[in-house]
């Protein structure tokens, strides 16, 4: 069997039309998934409605040659963000389970390199309803003169939908309007978020206590459904009051065990209590039940507000909040300040002098500071006092003022820092003011002005800081545009003046800034330096990997550009071939300019030379390979997928056969093509029939054509080609063939070729032969057999006995073709016998703005009991489908068939197929035939069997 179907195959004839294929990437987008709507908008928009949840397709029904690349992309991000296991490169994008976040403009970009990209847009809106919120709002107003009070109550209903959703107020069952009752009024309110709807009930009434529901509807957009609340009103009904079993502000220890209580006083229905923390969530290990809140041995991180908050949809939440500071202290600190009138930055005996102390500490106010000199309680006298919250320094600090800074003042101060009568550690910082001390200065230390590291070694900055005390450092980057450390903070403190990073990066490299501290030294203008840090880091080269294709004995210069690197020149330049060390290529003069690329020149490409390249590039650091694979290899085909037709059926063999087109990638690049190797494997199988297809002088852009025979319906094939010419085999390229029979439909399949039966019609066709007809079915109308005459062909045909009625209709829509045409013909085969046939309809669905049905053709009554054919131009503006439509005529005698429908780019013929056949117009018809070009080469090929 495999040799016939080798012989078979070379008997075809190969023909290559030099016509210029090449054509720009052509786009067109169609919705495919679960859409609700497809409508237009005041600007003739696309407007694509899906319901949230659902599965979302949109398709790029791509043209041209090569074969457009497809990228999916949103409005303001990429298509990418949020989908769930899809690539945004494939001509289908599919998002599972949409979400309202994802409405919006989607973009289609086609591009083959011919001519500019294709790019269409559609705007996807997605449709969804939540439930409504219903709140109670009333008003209390007492009336000066009159022993009575006027209670006005509002209820509220709030939803978020799209589309806008439409509000039904009811009390009970009854529908309320203006019009029905005076004490009723509906209005929507301004400044609202979300849609709302108000009831409002004036001067309530006894019957005003009753159930309300608020019914809101999108009217059943995408099969949404209406969504309700209901409320109960009662003469009892009002809003939630709240109490607390403590302060507002609760101060504690840590180590403790807190306990706040929530006590509801009033509401109806009864509130519902709940806990928050700000910010964040509640400490871990925090209880929260029935308004308690329990919060175990609680730590300085536990401060915070907590809420406790009473909702029951009667006016607004109830809400008390507790402000918890468990007291802590941290951070002691202090500043020096020389005398600031005299604007003196050291310390001089006759000046005034300042020692500030200041803790960070929770609660801040409550902190008591204590001085002392040499170990003893500083006294206040005339010459020194002791202030606190100074208004040039940081909140609930204690200054202590020397004033004529005596020699006698000398010493060492302690400052003290406690919570008095609280279980919390005391903090002190110590100070010592002597004829030593001395503001600071700071600098670099010799020879480390400039660190140079390579890219990933650790580096060290460093400043040395002198004076007495001697304060922290704190580094930061002098350049703008990387304003922030290594360790993502805009300042940094160093105890010991030292910056030490970990696995730098070439985008550390710059200038750092060390500055001193004003706190624990003096507070004087900082003094500051710079360290600048050059991080080394490999040469990145141009090209990294390219393709080198010449003809034999034609010279080749493959050069390597060094991109960026540090340091930024190359050391050496090192070739190899195959790996093996080539010569190094002639040497730069000295007076030159370093070179930034290397070149190396063949001066011949052979068989011998053919092969891979390498150009290793170092610049002291590292290196990097620039690869390059030289050959006289033919490029690859590039398959052309807008052949028109290219699958041929016959339905009497179970064979088919394919139009296989091509064109040759960049031809003149290498020595003339020779012949082509076809290889076609049928897939799951492991032989495969292989051919040499022998070519003349293969032009670009010049179309190439094979037809593939003898393919077994319904299997699919691997077809791979291979290029030759003098040097050898060329780039294979293959591609998968799938049987369709979307051009010619015989419906000898059960999936009839992709169409589908409309679910908005009144009953559906029915797929038939003669074989599994009814045999009691009604004499005189409908065929025997299909128009092959066989008992085994199918076609499809509608029943219109009992129960169906006049008029009913049955609709078999096609699969959705891209329009790569400006013209089609469909032509099919009708039967129409009966007296009571009714009609046959050919519409198309256009899919370019929304679906639209135009009639493109109609036959009525009885046509006799033959099979005849029509021809039916169309020109579809877009994406389209075809439909036929058969309606049941005035009784059970009109049945209907249709086989044998084709679909083809341009004209319909305007002569008859065969004139000894019935034709009915518009267009002209004969029954099919079987195919006469396969039964040439079946006979040469059965005279050869008898040699």
């Amino acid at each position: 069997m495999e040799v016939t179907c080798l012989l078979l195959l070379a008997l075809i004839p190969f023909h290559c039309r030099g016509q210029g294929v090449y054509a720009p990437a052509q786009a067109q987008i169609v919705h495919a998934g679960q859409a609700c709507v497809v409508k237009e908008d005041n600007i003739s928009e696309r407007v694509y409605t899906i319901r949230e949840g659902d599965t979302l397709v949109l398709q790029c029904l791509v043209t041209g040659h090569p074969r457009p690349q497809v990228r999916w992309t949103k409005t303001a991000g990429s298509a990418s963000d949020k989908f769930q296991e899809t690539s945004v490169f494939n001509e289908t994008l599919r998002i599972e389970r949409i979400a309202r976040t994802q409405g919006g403009r989607y973009y289609c970009k086609a591009e083959n390199g011919v001519g500019v990209p294709a790019i269409k847009s559609i705007r996807v809106d997605v449709q969804y309803l939540d439930e409504p919120v219903l709140t109670v709002h009333q008003t209390v107003s007492d009336v000066r003169g009159n022993f009575y009070q006027e209670k006005t109550v509002f209820l509220r209903c709030t939803v978020n939908s799209n589309p806008p959703a439409r509000f039904i107020w009811k009390r009970g069952s009854d529908t309320l309007s203006h019009s029905q009752d005076n004490g009723v009024d509906i209005y929507e309110p301004l400044y609202t978020q979300g849609e709302t709807k108000v009831l409002k009930l004036k001067n309530l009434r006894p019957q005003d206590y009753a159930s309300y529901t608020c019914q809101v509807s999108v009217r059943n957009v995408c099969g949404i459904p209406d969504k309700a609340i209901t409320f109960r009103l009662t003469n009892t009904t009002a809003p939630p009051a709240l109490k607390l079993s403590v302060n507002e502000t609760l101060v504690v220890n840590p180590g403790e065990n807190v306990t706040v209580q929530c006590l509801l006083t009033g509401g109806d229905p009864l509130p519902q209590l709940q806990w928050s923390h700000g910010p964040g969530p509640l400490p871990l290990g925090a209880l929260a039940q029935s308004g308690t809140l329990s919060i175990p041995s609680v730590q300085a991180r536990d401060s915070g507000y907590y809420n406790c908050t009473a909702t029951n949809n009667v006016g607004n939440p109830a809400k008390k909040t507790v402000n918890l500071l468990v007291r802590s202290m941290k951070n002691a600190t202090f500043q020096i300040t020389p005398d600031v009138i005299k604007e003196s930055e050291n310390i001089q005996l006759g000046q005034d002098l300042k020692l500030s102390c200041h803790v960070d500490a929770v609660p801040q106010e409550k902190v008591t500071y204590q001085w002392f000199k040499n170990g003893k309680p500083a006294r206040m006298s005339k010459r020194l006092l002791v202030t606190r919250n100074d208004p040039e320094l940081p909140a609930v600090t204690s200054s202590l003022e020397l004033i004529d800074l005596h020699f006698s003042d000398y010493g060492t101060y302690l400052c003290v820092a406690s919570f008095p009568g609280a279980p919390v550690p005391d903090l002190s910082v110590e100070v010592n003011i002597s004829s030593e001390t001395v503001p600071p200065t700071i600098s670099v230390p010799k020879g480390r002005a400039v660190v140079t590291v390579r890219e990933g070694s650790p580096a060290e900055l460093q400043c040395e800081v002198r004076g007495k005390p001697r304060p922290p450092v704190l580094w930061s980057r002098v350049d703008k545009e990387a304003a922030l450390l290594p360790s993502g903070l805009p300042l940094e403190e160093t105890p010991d003046g030292k910056l030490r990073l970990e696995h730098v990066s070439r985008d550390m490299s710059g200038t750092y800034r060390c500055q001193t501290a004003r706190y624990n030294g003096f507070n004087v203008r900082p003094r500051e330096a710079q360290v600048q840090l050059n991080v080394q880091f490999p040469p990145e080269v141009e090209p990294s990997s390219q393709d080198v294709r010449q003809a034999l004995g034609r010279p080749v210069l493959l050069r390597c550009s060094l991109l960026r690197g540090s340091p930024q020149r190359i050391a050496s330049a090192v070739w190899r071939f195959k790996g093996q060390l080539l010569p190094p290529p002639p040497a730069v003069p000295v007076a030159a300019e370093a070179p930034d690329h290397s070149e190396l020149r063949l001066d011949a490409v052979t068989r011998d030379s053919s092969g891979s390249y390498e150009c290793s590039i170092s610049n002291d650091v590292g290196s990097a390979t620039c690869l390059f694979q030289v050959s006289a290899k033919a490029y690859s085909p590039e398959f052309y997928f807008d052949t028109p037709n290219p699958t041929r059926s016959h339905k009497l063999s179970k064979n088919y056969s394919y139009v296989l087109q091509w064109t040759q990638r960049e031809p003149d690049a290498v020595d003339p093509l020779l012949n082509y190797r076809l290889s076609v494997r049928q897939l799951n199988q492991h032989n495969a029939m292989v051919k040499a297809i022998p070519v003349r002088r293969v032009e670009k852009g010049q179309l190439l054509e094979y037809i593939l025979t003898d393919l077994r319906v319904p299997h699919s094939y691997e077809v791979r080609l291979t290029p030759y010419t003098t040097f050898g085999a060329g780039d294979m390229a293959s591609r998968i063939i799938h049987y369709t029979e979307h051009n010619t439909c015989h419906f000898e399949d059960e999936k009839i070729c992709g169409y589908t039966q409309d679910l908005t019609d009144n009953f559906d066709w029915t797929r038939q032969n003669a074989l599994t007809q009814n045999p009691k079915r009604s004499p005189n109308t409908g065929p025997p057999t299909d128009i092959s005459g066989t008992p085994e062909g199918y076609y499809m045909f509608i029943e219109t006995s009992r129960p169906r009625e006049l008029g009913d209709r049955a609709r078999l829509v096609s699969p959705l073709y891209n329009a790569s045409a400006k013209f089609y013909c469909v032509s099919f085969f009708y039967h129409m016998y009966g007296k009571h046939i009714g009609s046959l309809n050919l519409l198309v669905r256009s899919r370019n703005k929304g679906a639209l049905d135009t009639h493109a053709w109609s036959l009525s009554g009885n046509k006799g009991n033959v099979w005849q054919q029509a021809h039916v131009p169309i020109n579809p503006s877009g994406p389209f489908q075809i439909i036929f439509e058969g309606v049941r005529g005035s009784g059970y005698l009109g049945d209907i068939a249709i086989d044998d429908v084709t679909l083809k780019k341009g004209e319909c013929p305007r002569k008859q197929m065969d004139p000894n056949k019935v034709v009915v117009m518009p267009g002209s018809g004969a029954p099919r035939q079987p195919h006469p070009q396969l039964w040439g080469p079946m006979v040469i090929f059965l005279l050869a069997l008898q040699r």
